[in-house]
Parts: structure tokens; C-alpha cells; sequence
């Protein structure tokens, strides 16, 4: 059952995901929070910076290293909205974040329990709690939607492009 805490921390990572679609990225967002205060706020940036690693996780670990002066997050919880990757889970494991909490599952990359547990690795030197599901409805269904009008945005372009190619004039100016 979800706590109210971290409902709350949730809709804060939203709202980092929400920045993320505004630029035309995948709407994923993250935060980190020790004590009870946010830490560190990011989103995914891999488009904007052609750079694999600017996913939110990353970014946000890294602003919650810069602000504690440390690179151990020991009693740091990360809420993202999407089940990190094993990139980020690796990150997490070597930063010694204590807590994940995540929105929605990632059916074709998910390293903390939909293809593998990295975060719960007993032959690692470190654990992570892992709470999942947290505005799972929320989550998935922002991300669902950026999907399907990227999928919807290339097939007008495309068509476009076609009647273009075929000399059609189709009065739409680009």
C-alpha cells in the first residue's frame, strides 16, 4: 500500500517529468531525498544533451552528490517515476542509496524486479529497499501518451513527406 510520503515525493518526480516532455524528451523524472527534503530534482535529458547516461536518475544523483559534498547517498530515498534501467541501478547500488521508489514498471528494461533485481543483489556490497508502483497509473499513463503522439507525430510526418515526394499540394505549409 502506498504511503502518503511517498505519493507526495512522486508527484514532485511528475513534475520533473512533465519538464522532460515539455522538451521533447521522455517524460521521466526524479528526485532524492534525505531527512525528509529534496536533495536533488532531474529529468531525462538524452535528446536535449545527446549524451546515453542524462537519464533522471543519473542527473539526479550526481546534484545530490555535488550538494552533500559526498558521493555516498546512504540515507537518500530516489523517487522515479519509471523502474530504472541497469545503468541507473548500478549508479544507485554504487552511490549506497538506501530506498527506490518507482511509478511504473519497464517491461523491456527494468533492472529493479521486472527483468532483474540489481537493487537487491546480495553478491553487491549494497542493497536497496525497493518500493514500486507509487502513482503506477500516473506514471505509465504519461508515458503511454508521449509514445503514442511520437508514433502518431512520425506517421504524419512521413505521410507528409510522401505526398511531398508525390507532388501532392496538400495546402498545409511547413
Amino acid at each position: 500500500m502506498e504511503n502518503l510520503q511517498d505519493i507526495l515525493y512522486m508527484k514532485e518526480a511528475l513534475k520533473e517529468a512533465e519538464k522532460a516532455e515539455a522538451l521533447e524528451e521522455v517524460p521521466i523524472g526524479a528526485i532524492l531525498v534525505v531527512d525528509d527534503e529534496i536533495i536533488a530534482r532531474a529529468h531525462n535529458l538524452r535528446e536535449t544533451r545527446q549524451k546515453s547516461t542524462a537519464h533522471a536518475e543519473l542527473l539526479a544523483i550526481e546534484k545530490a552528490c555535488e550538494k552533500i559534498g559526498s558521493w555516498r547517498l546512504e540515507r537518500a530515498t530516489l523517487y522515479v517515476t519509471l523502474e530504472p534501467c541497469a545503468m541507473c541501478a548500478g549508479a544507485i547500488v554504487l552511490s549506497r542509496v538506501e530506498r527506490v521508489v518507482y511509478g511504473a514498471a519497464d517491461p523491456k528494461g527494468g533492472c529493479a524486479g521486472t527483468l532483474m533485481n540489481l537493487l537487491d543483489e546480495s553478491r553487491f556490497n549494497h542493497q536497496c529497499t525497493v518500493e514500486s508502483g507509487v502513482l503506477e497509473e500516473e506514471c505509465s499513463s504519461m508515458l503511454s501518451s508521449f509514445f503514442r503522439n511520437l508514433r502518431q507525430k512520425k506517421k504524419t510526418e512521413k505521410s507528409l513527406s510522401k505526398q511531398k515526394g508525390l507532388g501532392i499540394h496538400t495546402g498545409i505549409d511547413n
